[in-house]
């Protein structure tokens, strides 16, 4: 059985300046150890090399020793050579080092160069094994240190120069024909900036955020309103101009903008304000007469309703599976996603590597967005190429197609299955529970009867075609209760799936 032996440490009678000879066995072929001293060799040099353990020779064990000789330069290479074994505690070479420490321990301490006193306090700090255990904790210790410095993440960070640079309004554009000087301002119209000094970014935002300018509030209490109403007082959230639409509510949204910014800019203080009113607490049941004198709810006489964003649909329904993860904050993460969609869009230039375990169900928040393609499971999205204030609601049947076989929702739905049936009771009162978690309520006659008779065909025909029911509980990682039954499981996965998709669970009503 071969054995390879670790050499620890070597010594030399001499070295040649930076190829030392611990270079010799450092596994880098561009190094070595050389003793080239300006002159032609003319005398013999040795190296000792000292093994990392004691090595018990057997009797037929045979000692295979490699030299390699990768220099480039051939005139390093050795001639003529010998090389010999021993039992030794110490090298018991003559090196050039101990022929310098002799040499300055003969001159008087007071008669030392610098040089000598250096040489010696480092032999004596390499001889004392007290100290050399303390380095050692000391390095040990660096490099913790340096290792937690290394691993922070590095935040690139914006401040102002000493002097502010000069700015020229560019002649046909054009960077090399600077004209008149401009200096940083707000336009003549709006209040002017209370600072004496040159104007800088700090002293824009304080400028933003004044009571003399109460765009700012106005602007933000209305896109919290749009939040949750679905549509803001004034209905060009992105345009309070000469253009924009006059607000539906101007005193409402005045007050509004009034209480935000005297409270601290407080958003969750603002939105508690609106779910909290009667307004959004009042029926969101809409009548024709109503519909026909309000269409769009810009009177408030009913509670808003439009659907959930796609991003929130994930959440609840890994929320009321069970398998939405509490974690905050980390790293974004790469949920599922059908093969191909990134390396479509990059040309082959990127490749979508999925996560596994609990970043599978982190919040909608943390997944991972890439500018051209968001993550196929949100729909009605603003482009992240451009800015845009509100996403736009649209209505197709790509939606139901996505909510109805996406691998998030088909996981949600066999876990919330599973969890119902291990539950005991009939199959209305686990009809109830999934009612309860998902839509609050419990389902009414009319509702328990239709999903009741979908479950028993649903299961008769998982029972004719054992496969399909293993091939739908096999969807996503997380794993299945093996002891219930395939065909049970999957008909309650597919009265699950479909609860998840009625229109009481989509819409925000």
């Amino acid at each position: 059985l071969e054995q390879q032996l670790q050499i620890a440490s070597a010594v030399a009678s001499y070295e040649q300046g930076e190829l030392k000879v611990t270079a010799a066995f450092d596994g880098n072929p561009q190094t070595g150890w050389a003793v080239y001293e300006g002159r032609p060799i003319d005398r013999d040099h040795a190296a000792v090399f000292r093994l990392l353990e004691p090595v018990e020779v057997q009797a037929g064990d045979q000692l295979l020793i490699r030299l390699r000789h990768d220099s480039q330069h051939v005139s390093h290479n050795l001639g003529r050579f010998r090389i010999s074994t021993a039992a030794l505690s110490s090298a018991g070479l003559e090196t050039q080092r101990s022929v310098e420490l002799q040499q300055a321990l003969a001159v008087d301490s007071d008669q030392r160069t610098e040089a000598q006193q250096q040489l010696l306090q480092q032999a004596q700090q390499a001889d004392d094994a007290a100290l050399q255990r303390v380095l050692r904790e000391r390095k040990a210790a660096e490099d913790r240190l340096s290792a937690v410095k290394n691993g922070q993440p590095k935040v690139m960070v914006m401040e102002d120069q000493p002097q502010h640079r000069e700015t020229f309004i560019l002649q046909r554009g054009l960077y090399n024909q600077p004209g008149k000087a401009v200096t940083a301002a707000v336009p003549a119209s709006l209040p002017a900036v209370s600072s004496q000094q040159t104007l800088n970014r700090l002293d824009l935002a304080r400028w933003l955020v004044s009571e003399q300018n109460p765009l700012t509030a106005r602007v933000t209490v209305n896109r919290f309103w749009q939040q949750v109403f679905g549509i803001g007082l004034v209905r060009t959230v992105n345009d309070f101009g000469v253009q924009a639409e006059i607000p539906s509510h101007p005193e409402l949204l005045n007050w509004l903008a009034v209480e935000f910014r005297e409270n601290g800019w407080d958003v969750k203080r603002l939105l508690r304000l609106l779910v909290t009113s009667h307004a959004y607490r009042q029926s969101s049941v809409v009548t024709s007469e109503l519909l026909e004198q309000d269409p769009e709810n810009r009177l408030l006489a009913r509670s808003p309703r439009y659907r959930l964003p796609s991003w929130m649909l994930r959440d609840q329904a890994l929320a009321v599976s069970g398998l939405l993860s509490a974690k905050r904050g980390g790293p974004s993460v790469n949920v599922y996603q059908p093969p191909g969609v990134w390396e479509e869009a990059t040309f082959g230039n990127r490749k979508y590597a999925q996560d596994h375990g609990e970043s599978l169900y982190r919040r909608s928040l943390y997944v991972f967005w890439r500018r051209i393609i968001g993550p196929t499971m949100f729909f009605d999205n603003a482009s992240r190429q451009t800015c845009t204030v509100s996403a736009v609601r649209t209505n197709t049947p790509l939606h139901a197609l996505l909510t109805s076989n996406d691998t998030a929702w088909v996981e949600a739905a066999r876990v919330l299955a599973e969890r119902v049936l291990r539950e005991q009771g009939s199959d209305a009162d686990r009809l109830e529970r999934i009612y309860r978690k998902i839509l609050c309520r419990p389902p009414s006659v009319t509702e328990r009867d239709i999903l009741l008779g979908t479950l028993q065909r649903t299961l008769s025909g998982y029972r004719q075609e054992p496969a399909a029911a293993v091939a739908l509980l096999s969807v996503g990682e997380s794993p299945r209760d093996g002891q219930l039954a395939a065909e049970q499981h999957a008909a309650w996965t597919a009265v699950c799936l479909a609860v998840l998709n009625l229109d009481e669970a989509l819409t925000k009503q």
